[in-house]
């Protein structure tokens, strides 16, 4: 098997990965675990107040969602470089 194959393989992996929740979610709400907690807290103590408020709120939950997903995006982009240059200096130290 060469590299091109295994390439396309790994890649339908991926998308029957990305694809499948959606056919089994049967009605479920993708809701952040924030959401989850606010109710579980409301429900234990319904005069709660928070101790902060927020200092900037996004306008809708696709902004905040975009900011989550950019902000996983450039710390593992930092991550993976980092690694990728330390396994690039060791292979250089080994020649």
């Amino acid at each position: 098997m060469n590299i091109a194959q295994k390439n396309f393989i790994l890649f339908l992996l991926v998308i029957f990965l990305a694809v499948i929740p959606f056919l089994f979610q049967n009605g479920a709400e993708f809701a952040g675990a924030d959401a989850q907690a606010e109710q579980a807290i409301t429900q234990i103590q319904p005069d709660y107040k928070p101790w902060i408020e927020p200092i900037w709120e996004p306008p809708s939950g696709e902004v905040e969602s975009f900011l989550f997903a950019a902000q996983a995006a450039i710390g593992s982009g930092i991550v993976f470089y980092f690694l990728g240059y330390s396994k690039g200096k060791k292979h250089r130290e080994q020649k």
